[in-house]
């Protein structure tokens, strides 16, 4: 069998020579992007955990969000007239994931009210994701969520009882890694 601690030695003289990472990458890469210090890294850290950890301030309503529904194409499947498949709504669904044909909508799969609210964050509208503010992405997290009779028309979302909202499939899903996200009543 061959040694390669030759292999090894000339990777290291060849590395050392051609310069640090940080000094390759400002000679020869491509130029893209922009530089990100770490205000802008902060700015951007946008993940809600299960227990409500990294939701911002702000609140709203089911009625609030549904005017968003209006003016926000990736909604339009809430609507009954909603086009696509059926796996392309957001509401319903409920009794089918045990079926040959699941309807996974966020009444019916989505484990935690909070991932609502972070994928909303994140990825609405899609003509301009991430540029709504916290109060209408609780709003439009709220619609979603009365649409699909998990809560009250005036309920009032907000980073206390988003956390405390418990989905229809929150038992559908088990990882023996992660600590129980029951939370006292108030």
């Amino acid at each position: 069998m061959r040694s390669q601690r030759p292999d090894i030695l000339a990777l290291v003289i060849l590395m050392a020579a051609a310069g640090s990472p940080a000094e390759l990458r400002a000679e020869t890469g491509p130029g893209l992007g922009i530089p990100m210090d770490s205000a802008r890294v902060s700015a951007m850290n946008l993940t809600v955990l299960p227990d409500g950890t990294g939701l911002p301030p702000g609140s709203g309503r089911a009625d609030t969000g549904a005017e968003a529904d209006a003016s926000c194409p990736a909604l339009a499947a809430v609507r009954p007239a909603g086009s696509g498949g059926p796996n392309d709504a957001l509401v319903g669904g409920s009794g089918t994931l045990a079926t040959q044909q699941p309807v996974k909508t966020v009444g019916s799969y989505w484990p935690y009210a909070t991932t609502v609210f972070d994928y909303i964050r994140r990825a609405m509208p899609y003509q301009a994701p991430g540029s709504l503010s916290a109060d209408e992405v609780y709003a439009v997290t709220a619609y979603l969520l009365y649409e699909n009779g998990i809560i009250e028309a005036g309920e009032i979302v907000n980073a206390r009882s988003l956390p405390r909202i418990r989905m229809p499939n929150r038992d559908g899903f088990h990882n023996p890694y992660q600590p129980s996200m029951e939370q006292p009543d108030p």
